[in-house]
C-alpha cells in the first residue's frame, strides 16, 4: 500500500522526506499542499496533522509528523537502503550533523520566522535577509569544520553512502542560495553536494524537478 505523503513546494522539510521516499523506492500518493492557498490551515488537513505543517505521512492510517522523526520511522521499516550507519558512534555523529540543520540553521530561516519579523517588528528586508545570512553560514561553518578530517568523511557526510545527514544537508545549500551565499566557501559540503546531487533519487527530488514545480503549471 503506498503511503500519503502531504508535500509542500519549497518546503526544505518536505524535501528531506521526499529524498528518503526516493532513495528506499517506497510507493507514495502524493498530496500537494498549496501555501498561498493556506491549505496546512484548512481544518481537513489540521484533522490529520494538528500543527498543519509539511511533510505529513500517513502510513495505513497512522499519521507521521516531523521530518526527522519521519526519517527515522521510514529508516527501520524499509532498512534498505540504510540512512544510519551501523555502529552506535556513527549513528550519533550522523544525527549530529542532521540537527546541526534541522535544529540549528533551519529554524532561523523559517518563513514563518521572516513573516513575524515583517508582521510584528517590521523588519526590512535587507535585514531580515542578513539575519538569514548571519546564521545559515554561522551553521554551514561548524557543519563544515565537523567534516573536515574525520575519519568518518567519505564521499558523503558520513562514508560511502547518503545518510539522514546528508538528506538534511542538501535543501538548506538550496535555501543558502536563494539568499545569496557563495557554498564555495565550503570545500568539503560543496563536494559532498555534487556526490548527492549525482544520484537519482537525489536529482529526481530537486524543487525544479517535482511535479508541482511552479514552472510545470
Amino acid at each position: 500500500m503506498a503511503l500519503d505523503f502531504y508535500h509542500g513546494h519549497g518546503s526544505p522539510f518536505s524535501w528531506r522526506v521526499w529524498l528518503a521516499l526516493e532513495a528506499k523506492k517506497i510507493p507514495y500518493e502524493l498530496k500537494v499542499l498549496s501555501f498561498q492557498n493556506e491549505d496546512t490551515k484548512k481544518p481537513e488537513f489540521k484533522a490529520v496533522n494538528p500543527r498543519g505543517q509539511v511533510p505529513t505521512i500517513v502510513d495505513d492510517g497512522y499519521a507521521l509528523w516531523e521530518s526527522l522523526a519521519i526519517l527515522e520511522y521510514l529508516d527501520e521499516v524499509w532498512p534498505a537502503p540504510a540512512l544510519l550507519p551501523a555502529t552506535a558512534r556513527d549513528r550519533q555523529r550522523v544525527r549530529a550533523l542532521a540537527q546541526v540543520v534541522a535544529c540549528d540553521i533551519h529554524p532561523l530561516n523559517n518563513l514563518r520566522i521572516l513573516q513575524y519579523f515583517e508582521r510584528e517588528w517590521h523588519v526590512p528586508q535587507p535585514e531580515r535577509d542578513e539575519w538569514v545570512r548571519h546564521w545559515i553560514c554561522e551553521g554551514l561553518d561548524a557543519f563544515e569544520a565537523m567534516l573536515v578530517d574525520h575519519p568518518s568523511t567519505d564521499e558523503f557526510c558520513d562514508g560511502a553512502l547518503p545518510t539522514i545527514a546528508d538528506v538534511c544537508l542538501v535543501p538548506q545549500l538550496y535555501n543558502a542560495r536563494r539568499f545569496g551565499i557563495d557554498i564555495a566557501r565550503f570545500p568539503t559540503i560543496s563536494r559532498i553536494e555534487a556526490a548527492c546531487l549525482a544520484l537519482p533519487a537525489f536529482d529526481a527530488a530537486r524543487p525544479e524537478n517535482q511535479p508541482d514545480a511552479p514552472e510545470k503549471h
